[in-house]
C-alpha cells in the first residue's frame, strides 16, 4: 500500500504535497511520503485549493461536495478525503498511476 493512500470505510484519504502556479495540472510522482501534484492554479485566495479539489472530484467522477480538504488550506502539504469506495487499484487507475 502507498503511504499517500488509505482506502477505509467507503472513504478514500490522499496526503499531497501541491506545488501551485505550474503552466499544467498533472501528477508529478511521490514527494517525501505524499503524491506530488503540480496545480496551474495561483496559490492565492483560495484559488489553488479550489482548483485542486475540482480536479479530484473530475478524476473520481464524483460531486465536487463529496471532496474535501481535511487539512492544510494553506499549506502546500495537504490531506483530502474522497467519499468514494474502491480500493488502492481503483484509485490509482483513476489517478492514472
Amino acid at each position: 500500500m502507498k503511504t499517500w493512500l488509505s482506502c477505509k470505510d467507503s472513504v478514500i484519504r490522499l496526503t499531497l504535497h501541491v506545488q501551485p502556479g505550474a503552466k499544467k495540472t498533472d501528477l508529478a510522482g511521490e514527494h517525501g511520503g505524499a503524491l506530488k501534484l503540480r496545480l496551474a492554479a495561483p496559490p492565492v485566495e483560495g484559488k489553488a485549493n479550489a482548483m485542486l479539489l475540482a480536479w479530484l472530484a473530475e478524476r473520481f467522477e464524483v460531486p465536487k461536495r463529496d471532496v474535501v480538504l481535511l487539512s492544510g488550506d494553506k499549506s502546500r502539504h495537504k490531506i483530502v478525503e474522497i467519499k468514494l469506495a474502491l480500493d488502492e487499484a481503483a484509485v490509482l487507475a483513476c489517478l492514472g498511476l
